[in-house]
């Protein structure tokens, strides 16, 4: 019997043994699981608040656009009402209808009439014989144009 005994506190031992060997290889399992998903709501969190941020920064973007455009239109308004009240657009449109008789009378030329000549950016020729600045032999002396 005290070999049954002894048999059952060696197996007692050796199971408790296995056991707290397989518990401690779970923790530390169970432990990197807890603090892969720790950094996983961190990471959520963190995410979550840049998320606000962005909304935050283009809600106050919208709003001050919206009070420069009131101000923008305001500005407007008060520019046409200062202009249809102080300009009387009668004495301009006669002015610049008399403007256009005297130019008329004395024969100036006004109008898509006067067309002016671009800028040209090569010199022109003086005679059509003349080599041009592309000529192979532009600014060669006749010796150089020899050679080549």
């Amino acid at each position: 019997m005290t070999n049954l005994i002894l048999a059952a506190v060696a197996a007692l031992a050796v199971g408790l043994i296995i056991g707290l060997l397989i518990g401690r290889s779970s923790q530390g399992t169970t432990l990197r699981q807890r603090r892969t998903e720790q950094q996983m709501e961190e990471l959520r969190n963190e995410y979550t608040r840049y998320q606000a941020q962005v909304n935050e920064h283009f809600m106050e973007s919208a709003h001050l656009l919206r009070r420069f455009n009131d101000a923008f239109r305001d500005v407007n308004h008060h520019m046409a009402r200062g202009a249809n009240r102080l300009a009387n657009d009668d004495e301009w449109l006669d002015e610049l209808e008399q403007e256009k008789q005297r130019a008329r009378l004395t024969g100036a030329k006004t109008g898509d009439s006067d067309v002016a000549e671009p800028p040209r950016d090569y010199a022109p020729k003086k005679d059509p014989d003349e080599k041009g600045t592309l000529d192979e032999g532009y600014g060669l002396t006749d010796e150089e144009k020899a050679k080549a």
